[in-house]
C-alpha cells in the first residue's frame, strides 16, 4: 500500500544511514489533548513502518487526559477496539540527543484501513483547513509562542536555578540574570533543538517567578508549525526531567501568578509567497487582515473549548492578567483577544491570544484558520479596535462562564463541526464531558474545610 501520508522508504533509509548510533525510535501520535501517545520500537522495525504502516488501536485517540478509555467517543467497545493504520509524517524523523542509548522519533498520523484520514486525528483536522485555504489561493503562515513553568520535582514551587542552586523569589519579567543561571538546562535545550531542526528562538523570563517563554520561528506550513510546538513541549519535559525539574504546561499552576498562554501568530501568503496581510498604506490594515480578525472574533466564544480545554484552563482568564476576558481586538495592545502586533508593514499579522499552552496546537490552528477563512468569505468587519485597557468598560461579547458551559457550547457548534470535522468535534466533546464528570465527582480539600464541621 502506498503511504497515504506521503512518507517514503527513502527517507527512512537515509536517516538510518546517517545515524548508525540510534538503537530505537519513539513512535509519536498526538491525541486530542495534545498528549503524545505511541510506542518505542527497535531500530530494525523502522523500515517496515515506512513500507506497511503500523497498526494501532483507534481507541488511542479516545483516551481522556487521565489515559482512560471514553466509550462515548465511539472508538472503544462499540467499535470493537478496532485497529487503524498509522503512517509516518514526512520529514518527522529526528534524533533525540538527550537519551542514552540514543533514540530517534518519528511522528505518526492515523488512517482508516482503506487509506482515508481517521476523523479523530487532530492532525487531519488541521490538514483539512490548510487544504481549504489552498483552494482559495492562500497559504497560512503560522508561529507559536509557548509559556511554561520550571518547577522543583520535590515540591510545587519554582525550580532552583541550576547554575547557582538559588530559587527565584521575584517575578523579574524580562530579567536576564535568571536566564543566565538556567545553564546548563538552556544549553541542553538549544543543543537538542538544533539536532531536531526545531526552530526554537527567543527565550525570556516571563511574568512570574519560575515562568519562561520560548518563541518558535514562523512557518509557511501550519502543520509544521503545530508539530513544532508539540515536539518542543515534549523536548522541554524530557530535558527538564534530566535536570531534576518539571516543565509544566498547565495553564494556571498557581492561583496568584500569571497563567501560561499559547499565542498563535498567523497571516496568509499568496501563490508568490507575498504576505497578503501587509499594510497597503502606512497606518492602514489590509482588507484581508480586517476580515480575518472579524471572523476570528466572531467565533471565539463557541471555540473556547479548543482554546481552553481543561478545568484548569479557565483559571487563567482574569482581569489584567495578560489573558483576554472578552472577544476583543486591538492594534499593539496586549489586553485583547486578537492583537495586531507592532512591526514592519510587510510582516503584518494577527496574534490570537486566547489559547492556553495546555491546548492542542493542531486544533487551535485549525479553528484559527477556519475562522479567518470564514471572515474573508463573508467580508466580516470587526467592531472598532480597543484602545487602552481592554479589561475596562462594558463588553458586548464575553467568554462562556466556565468549562462546562464551553463544553455544551462546543457540542452544538456547527462552526466547530466544519472547522474540525464533525467526528473530531464529537470525539473532543465526549472526552471533555467525561473529564468534567470525573472532576465534578471529586471531593476537594476546600470542600472538607468548608463543610466537614460547619453545616
Amino acid at each position: 500500500m502506498v503511504s497515504p501520508s506521503g512518507s517514503t522508504i527513502d527517507e527512512a533509509e537515509a536517516f538510518l544511514a546517517a545515524h548508525p548510533e540510534i538503537v530505537a525510535f519513539d513512535l509519536v501520535l498526538i491525541d486530542a489533548n495534545g498528549i503524545a501517545r505511541g510506542k518505542i520500537v527497535r531500530r530494525h522495525e523502522l523500515l517496515a513502518i515506512y513500507r506497511e504502516g503500523r497498526h494501532l488501536p483507534g481507541s488511542i485517540l479516545g483516551l481522556d487526559v487521565f489515559g482512560e478509555d471514553v466509550e462515548a467517543t465511539g472508538l472503544v467497545w462499540s467499535d470493537g477496539d478496532a485497529d487503524r493504520r498509522a503512517w509516518p509524517v514526512p520529514g518527522s524523523l529526528r534524533p533525540l540527543v538527550w537519551t542514552d542509548p540514543p533514540r530517534g522519533e518519528v511522528q505518526l498520523t492515523l488512517f482508516e484501513l482503506d487509506g482515508r484520514p481517521m476523523g479523530a486525528d487532530p492532525r487531519h483536522a488541521l490538514a483539512a483547513q490548510v487544504a481549504a485555504a489552498a483552494s482559495e489561493g492562500y497559504t497560512p503562515v503560522m508561529a507559536f509562542e509557548l509559556e511554561f513553568y520550571l518547577l522543583d520535582r520535590s515540591e510545587v514551587e519554582a525550580a532552583r536555578l541550576p547554575l547557582t542552586g538559588e530559587r527565584p523569589m521575584a517575578t523579574q519579567v524580562y530579567g536576564l540574570d535568571a536566564l543566565d543561571r538556567l545553564e546548563p538546562f538552556t544549553r541542553d535545550v538549544y543543543r537538542a533543538a538544533e539536532a531536531m531542526a526545531l526552530p526554537l528562538e527567543t527565550m525570556i523570563s516571563e511574568y512570574a517567578r519560575g515562568q519562561y517563554e520560548f518563541t518558535l520561528h514562523h512557518r509557511a506550513d501550519a502543520l509544521a508549525a503545530a508539530d513544532d510546538l508539540s515536539r518542543a513541549k515534549r523536548m522541554l519535559r524530557a530535558i527538564a526531567a534530566r535536570h531534576g525539574m518539571v516543565a509544566s504546561f498547565m495553564a494556571k499552576p498557581f492561583a496568584d501568578r500569571a497563567g501560561s498562554g499559547m499565542h498563535c501568530h498567523a497571516s496568509l501568503a499568496g501563490p508568490d509567497g507575498a504576505n497578503l496581510f501587509a499594510d497597503p498604506e502606512a497606518g492602514q490594515l489590509s482588507p484581508l487582515l480586517r476580515h480575518s480578525i472579524g471572523g476570528l472574533v466572531e467565533r471565539i466564544e463557541e471555540s473556547m473549548l479548543v482554546f481552553a480545554p481543561h478545568l484548569n484552563s479557565w483559571r487563567r482568564f482574569a482581569a489584567e492578567s495578560y489573558a483576554p476576558m472578552g472577544t476583543t481586538w486591538g492594534v499593539n495592545n496586549r489586553s485583547v483577544a486578537v492583537r495586531v502586533p507592532e512591526g514592519a508593514a510587510k510582516t503584518r499579522h494577527l496574534e490570537q491570544r486566547v489559547a492556553g499552552i495546555d491546548a492542542n496546537p493542531h486544533l487551535v490552528a485549525a479553528v484559527t484558520i477556519a475562522a479567518m477563512l470564514e471572515g474573508i468569505a463573508g467580508r466580516s468587519e470587526p467592531e472598532p479596535p480597543v484602545t487602552g485597557n481592554g479589561y475596562a468598560g462594558e463588553r458586548d461579547a464575553v467568554l462562556p462562564d466556565d468549562w462546562r458551559a464551553a463544553i455544551e457550547r462546543a457540542a452544538e457548534s456547527e462552526f466547530l463541526a466544519e472547522a474540525l470535522g464533525r467526528r473530531m468535534r464529537d470525539v473532543f466533546v465526549a472526552l471533555k464531558r467525561a473529564e468534567w464528570r470525573r472532576f465534578a465527582a471529586e471531593i476537594t480539600a476546600l470542600e472538607r474545610i468548608a463543610y466537614t464541621e460547619t453545616v
